[in-house]
């Protein structure tokens, strides 16, 4: 961990096993790998947005590579989900650390042709216990109310739904108390 420009230490990514997973920390050189992973146009129906193109994914990505925000307020914290032993990439999880490294905003997201057989769930845990490990007191995840598999792998993390909507996604929260 660096410092974090708000005082606090920066958080940067490790790898991560989880069951049939490794959670590798994204490079620019994943995009090749998961441009195919994220072409599929029902990806999106509940997260917004279309399949990006290589071009497009090496450059977020390069910006995602960075680790922090341009003003150092938050920590980018992002992972290619690859399948053992093959490596194959299936998915992403993300996480945006704010507060010093109090707080946690997570997303997971899995390639079409990948879904249904368990790996956000597994990955989601996977990130949600690492951050949890570092001291993260607070994780949060928004989720359309209609997005039920998203709702389960939110469930499965210990995030619980709150009355708080947001551009159309309810607030899930998990607290240490």
């Amino acid at each position: 961990m660096d410092q974090h420009s708000g005082g606090g230490r920066r958080m940067t990514a490790d790898d991560i096993e989880a069951g049939r997973l490794t959670l590798t920390p994204l490079s620019v050189e994943d995009a090749d790998d998961m441009v195919g992973v994220l072409a599929g146009d029902g990806l999106y129906a509940f997260i917004g947005g279309e399949p990006p193109d290589l071009d497009s994914l090496r450059a977020r990505y390069a910006r995602l590579a960075a680790g922090h925000s341009p003003d150092g307020r938050q920590d980018w914290l992002n992972w290619i989900l690859r399948l053992r032993p093959d490596g194959r990439a299936v998915g992403t999880v993300q996480a945006t650390v704010t507060g010093g490294g109090a707080r946690a905003e997570i997303a997971w997201v899995v390639g079409t042709a990948w879904q249904g057989r368990g790996y956000a769930s597994e990955a989601a845990e996977a990130l949600a216990g690492w951050l949890r490990g570092r001291g993260v007191g607070l994780l949060q995840a928004h989720i359309r109310p209609d997005h039920e598999a998203s709702m389960k792998v939110a469930a499965r993390v210990g995030l619980r739904p709150t009355d708080l909507v947001e551009d159309g996604e309810r607030l899930w929260v998990w607290e240490r108390v």
